[in-house]
C-alpha cells in the first residue's frame, strides 16, 4: 500500500494535507524518515510514525448504533438528518454506510461499516438474515395473529411475505410483542400489521444478524463492536 494512502486510511487529513506532512520529513517508516508519498508499505509488519506517534491502520470498522427516531438510514440527506451526522468526526476518513435501512422514525440497532462485501452479503435475501423487532400495535394480538405471521400476509401491493414469527408478550388495547422477519420490504413489519387491521405505534430493532442491541447505548449512542460479534457477522450465514 502507498504510504500517502496509508495515512489517508489513518485519519492524518486530506491528500495534500499528508503531502505536506510527509514532505516536511514528518514520516518514519521503521524508524527512518521517509519523504516520498508513493513509498510502499506493508500495513500489517511496518511501523509508521507521524511526529513520533505511531498511525494504526484499519481496514474494516464495525459500529452499532442505536438510532433514534427522526433520523435517516442515509450517507446524506437534504432535509433530515442523518445516521453518519451522529458519529465523531474521527471515524469520518472510514467511509461508513448504514448496512440496511431503517425507517425515519423506528429505533435501534444499525450496523455502520466500510466493509462492502460483508453488508452485501448480509442483505442478501438469499442469506435470509433473521431481523427481530419489539413493536407495539394498537389493538389485540391473537395466536391466529401469530398463525398468520407464520404462514405469510398477503400485504398491500399483493406480495405475500415470507413465514415470519410474532412473539406475543402482552395483548390489550396496545399490544406488545416481538417480530422476526427474514426479508426486508419496504414498511413491511407495519404493512403486515396493518393487513391485520392493527397500527404500529412503536417500532425498535432489537436484533440483526446474530447481533444484540446494546441495551446500554442511548438513542442515538454508538460504539464500536467486540471481536467476538465482529466474527459474528463475519461468519454469519456460512
Amino acid at each position: 500500500m502507498r504510504l500517502d494512502k496509508f495515512l489517508g486510511a489513518t485519519g492524518f487529513g486530506s491528500r495534500r494535507d499528508i503531502k505536506e506532512i510527509i514532505k516536511k520529513g514528518r514520516v518514519s517508516v521503521n524508524g527512518k524518515a521517509v519523504f516520498d508519498p508513493s513509498v510502499h508499505i506493508d500495513p500489517r509488519a511496518d511501523e509508521v510514525l507521524v511526529d513520533g506517534k505511531a498511525a494504526n491502520y484499519r481496514e474494516f470498522v464495525y459500529l452499532m448504533l442505536n438510532k433514534p427516531s427522526g433520523v435517516v438510514s442515509a450517507t446524506d440527506d437534504n432535509l433530515h438528518k442523518t445516521v453518519l451526522d451522529l458519529i465523531p468526526k474521527e471515524y469520518r476518513h472510514f467511509k461508513l454506510f448504514p448496512c440496511g435501512r431503517l425507517d425515519i422514525d423506528t429505533e435501534g440497532l444499525l450496523l455502520l461499516t466500510n466493509d462492502g462485501q460483508t453488508a452485501h452479503k448480509l442483505l442478501s435475501p438469499s442469506k435470509k438474515v433473521d431481523k427481530k423487532y419489539y413493536v407495539k400495535v394498537k389493538g389485540s394480538l391473537t395466536q391466529e395473529d401469530v398463525k398468520s405471521f407464520n404462514e405469510g400476509i398477503l400485504i398491500n401491493g399483493g406480495y405475500t411475505t415470507k413465514p415470519a414469527n410474532l412473539e406475543i408478550i402482552k395483548s390489550g388495547e396496545i399490544s406488545e410483542a416481538f417480530v422476526t422477519l427474514r426479508e426486508g420490504k419496504f414498511h413491511q413489519v407495519k404493512r403486515m400489521f396493518q393487513a391485520l387491521s392493527k397500527q404500529v405505534v412503536y417500532l425498535k430493532r432489537v436484533e440483526f444478524a446474530g447481533l444484540k442491541l446494546d441495551e446500554s447505548l442511548s438513542p442515538g449512542e454508538f460504539r464500536e463492536l467486540r471481536d467476538d460479534e465482529i466474527n459474528r457477522i463475519l461468519s454469519y450465514g456460512q
